[in-house]
């Protein structure tokens, strides 16, 4: 049973990441549409609040919810997951990824409302941040029981690659103009 629960939990993270990644992809093109002609603009903004709106609640919002209580029955079967320092760190990224659940929630009610106030590039960088959950959260998964001894490797890794991941969105959108 707990490998049938733990299949459902990773292929409903795929389903929540896929769209998370989607969902501000879709604030970038709903607010690049603004330097549209009105008529164009109208058309576009409208059809991209109808797909977030339908992509939030179709599917990143049940996947959430499905990740959520699969995690619960996984930790319910396997308490000892409690007394894992790595399940801490896990843990830890999860509270952070929910802040980032947060926002997104928040930028659907703008966008529905017409009020998305936030930059392309910053909607841009702020789609990588899923990424680095994402990096994240399975590099400690994967690497629990090595975690504590190449942490000092990890960490320069990650901030290399997270420094030339945003490096390359800013130099992307600098081209872009």
């Amino acid at each position: 049973m707990y490998s049938i629960i733990k299949a459902i939990h990773i292929v409903f993270v795929v389903s929540y990441f896929a769209g998370i990644f989607y969902l501000v992809r879709l604030f970038v093109y709903y607010k690049d549409a603004e330097e549209k002609p009105e008529i164009e603009r109208n058309i576009l903004q409208k059809q991209y609040k109808f797909m977030i709106k339908r992509l939030w609640n179709i599917i990143t919002l049940p996947a959430a919810v499905i990740v959520f209580v699969s995690g619960i029955a996984l930790i319910v079967l396997n308490p000892i997951l409690l007394s894992s320092s790595w399940f801490h760190i896990k843990i830890t990224l999860l509270l952070l990824l929910a802040s980032t659940h947060f926002f997104i929630w928040k930028k659907i009610q703008l966008t529905q409302n017409d009020q998305l106030q936030s930059s392309s590039l910053q909607l841009r960088m702020f789609n990588e941040l899923a990424t680095v959950f994402l990096v994240l959260i399975v590099f400690v998964v994967m690497l629990k029981d090595y975690l504590f001894e190449i942490y000092p490797q990890l960490i320069v890794g990650f901030i290399a690659f997270f420094v030339l991941m945003f490096s390359v969105v800013k130099l992307v959108n600098r081209n872009k103009k």
